[in-house]
């Protein structure tokens, strides 16, 4: 990425590809992939749902003759993609007027290639949904276009950190969609094959402390007859989904920051603190897990067992590869789809020390307005509908993540006990710096995770780096 002195631009590195899901026209196929919140599964296939690799073509409800055709953009996939549809079929149904398209487009929370090409070559949609605390910085990019007053004015119906996310030098950038919360989650079958007592990590304990889940993962862990890791209790840090830097799971760099009481940022004063001393210990934590277990093994297990752009129902939870894992409320709804006949449970993070608070982080997404929209009015009105109680409400209940909408916290229909928990988790929850640079910054610290976990690098000086880069291009733009 390329940077200028004011507004960040950024170089194209992507041509456009996409599938075609949605609820008017002719469908048709292309190349497919994506993320779910988090990085998650590739396309999906017509009827079945299954993935593909190549794409395919899912059809929705039939559109009006002479209908306003409103193009959106998401890059999620099964089984959240699912429920986007079904809300987008249920928009057209009520507004004859007017047919939302909606498409998966390859992508990840940080990766707006494609949309800049789009942008560029007068081929953009005009809604898209953009992980929530990057908005800020697409703002500032002059990708994104500030919302009208009619929708800044739904600022008080919000969660404050959520809607503080859609700021950018006070105007309103999106709308948000959705939040969440991370757990541990484990599987009670190979913990109690281990010869384990899955009820120590019972979440009515409390949060239990690393050196516990440690020795319950490793007494899961197992190793082929090469030497290869077959089975591994937990792993805490990455590497990402095909062995690149990063997280697997929700082990992110925020994570442990956060669980051993670090600060990503002073907003107030308009800097990034990589190297306050709890992120160091986060990351040192990181560094001496990998090296005590031998980082390059790690990696090539990752990359057999979590290949790139992995279908949701490959996640090595679910395929009894993994004991325990950091992840979030969407394992809910994933469970019962793809391994309904595993016994599973989830818990607080894990602590540093019996006693400590354990911490926990909400993200989401968020529906944003693309510049020099020739529908604008109607892509408004879309938005404000699947970001809105009909919208939220469809999607808390189907996809087991949680609203941002303050009245849907309250509706006890929507969360049976399992989805309650993770509710109140939200209460506690901590939240991404909302920064001009959210994403650069989470790029830098996802790369510093990864020299870290491969131990080429001290996490102080992994993070000096972070703190080198990222700092100038903040001053560049602002808070």
């Amino acid at each position: 990425m390329r940077r200028s002195s004011g507004r960040i631009r950024w170089s194209v590195l992507l041509p456009v590809a996409a599938l075609v899901v949605g609820a008017c026209g002719p469908a048709s196929s292309s190349p497919s992939g994506g993320s779910a919140a988090p990085p998650t599964a590739s396309g999906s296939a017509a009827q079945s749902g299954a993935p593909s690799a190549e794409g395919s073509t899912v059809t929705g409800t039939s559109c009006s003759a002479g209908a306003t055709e409103v193009k959106f953009w998401t890059s999620h996939t099964p089984p959240d993609s699912d429920v986007l549809k079904k809300i987008v079929d249920a928009f057209n149904a009520a507004n004859p007027d007017i047919c939302v398209k909606m498409t998966i487009v390859p992508g990840a929370e940080t990766d707006v290639a494609k949309l800049i090409t789009a942008i560029r070559g007068g081929a953009a949609p005009d809604v898209y949904m953009a992980d929530r605390f990057t908005v800020p910085q697409r703002a500032a990019e002059g990708v994104l276009a500030e919302l009208p007053a009619e929708v800044a004015a739904l600022k008080d119906q919000h969660l404050e950190f959520a809607w503080n996310e859609t700021q950018y030098q006070g105007k309103t950038y999106a709308i948000p969609f959705d939040t969440d919360a991370r757990a541990l989650w484990y599987n009670k079958d190979l913990i109690s094959a281990a010869g384990e007592d899955p009820a120590q990590l019972d979440i009515s304990k409390g949060a239990p402390t690393i050196d516990l889940v440690n020795k319950i993962a490793d007494k899961i862990t197992k190793k082929d007859a090469s030497g290869n890791y077959d089975v591994i209790g937990w792993l805490p840090g990455g590497p990402h989904e095909g062995g690149v830097p990063g997280a697997f799971d929700q082990g992110w760099h925020y994570t442990w920051g956060f669980t051993f009481g670090g600060k990503f940022a002073d907003t107030a004063a308009c800097k990034v603190t990589p190297t306050d001393p709890g992120v160091v210990a986060g990351f040192q934590f990181l560094y001496d897990w990998a090296k005590q277990r031998d980082p390059k093994a790690i990696t090539r297990w990752v990359s057999t067992n979590l290949p790139p752009k992995p279908p949701a129902q490959s996640h090595p939870l679910w395929t009894q590869k993994l004991g325990m894992t950091i992840s979030g409320d969407w394992r809910i709804a994933e469970q019962v789809k793809y391994a309904p006949n595993g016994h599973y449970g989830f818990t607080y993070i894990p602590v540093p020390k019996a006693g400590d608070k354990s911490a926990t982080w909400a993200g989401g997404w968020s529906m944003a307005l693309i510049p020099n929209s020739k529908v604008a009015t109607q892509a408004v009105k879309f938005m404000t509908y699947i970001a809105g109680p009909e919208g939220q409400k469809v999607y808390t209940k189907d996809s087991t993540h949680l609203p941002t909408i303050k009245s849907l916290l309250a509706d006890a229909s929507l969360y049976d006990p399992q989805h309650k928990a993770f509710l109140d988790l939200l209460n506690v929850a901590l939240n991404r710096p909302p920064l001009a640079v959210g994403a650069v910054y989470w790029d830098a610290l996802t790369s510093a995770q990864g020299s870290v976990e491969l131990n080429t690098k001290t996490p102080a000086d992994a993070l000096t780096e972070v703190q080198d880069s990222v700092q100038p291009q903040l001053d560049a733009v602002g808070c």
